[in-house]
């Protein structure tokens, strides 16, 4: 696994402010992925050590192991293994060694999610395709938790 520098760049970093509660935001992250990123999802996501793989069709998936889980607060996920066939990209496994750190906190009436995908950042090459499917999807989370109805990948 490659060591990836993450002080001289900056990370990828979303914020959500969501009209929910934090017991929903920590289900859905570790319970409902394929109802709001893919539903092509394999493994488990609910206990520290669980290794899960998502899938977008044949070409792009990313298999990561649970790190850290703190109840309503803080999910982290360390990816494992990772491929992005698109011919676009030379280097097609730029996730690999990167961490998803999911912070939530309860402001007033609402959910704050905030995202940070360590190594994700404008010098790597998937970048802009990368950080494109990050909005899409946190907009999917987003809906699912507001409405009850995500827009994940579909086979």
């Amino acid at each position: 696994m490659k060591a990836i520098n993450t002080n001289s760049v900056e990370n990828y970093v979303h914020i959500l402010e969501i009209n929910t509660t934090a017991d929903k935001v920590h289900y859905a992250l570790t319970y409902e992925i394929p109802l709001w990123w893919t539903e092509l999802f394999e493994g488990s996501s609910s206990e520290v050590g669980n290794l899960f793989t998502i899938r977008f069709g044949d070409q792009i998936h990313k298999t990561m192991r649970v790190e850290e889980l703190t109840h309503n607060a803080k999910i982290v996920w360390l990816v494992e293994d990772s491929l992005i066939a698109l011919p676009e990209l030379n280097n097609q496994t730029e996730w690999i060694g990167t961490t998803i750190v999911w912070e939530i906190k309860e402001k007033k009436e609402i959910i704050q999610i905030k995202l940070t995908h360590i190594g994700l950042n404008p010098d790597i090459e998937c970048y802009e395709i990368c950080s494109g499917g990050w909005l899409q999807f946190l907009g999917s989370l987003k809906k699912f938790l507001e409405t009850g109805k995500g827009t994940p990948y579909k086979k």
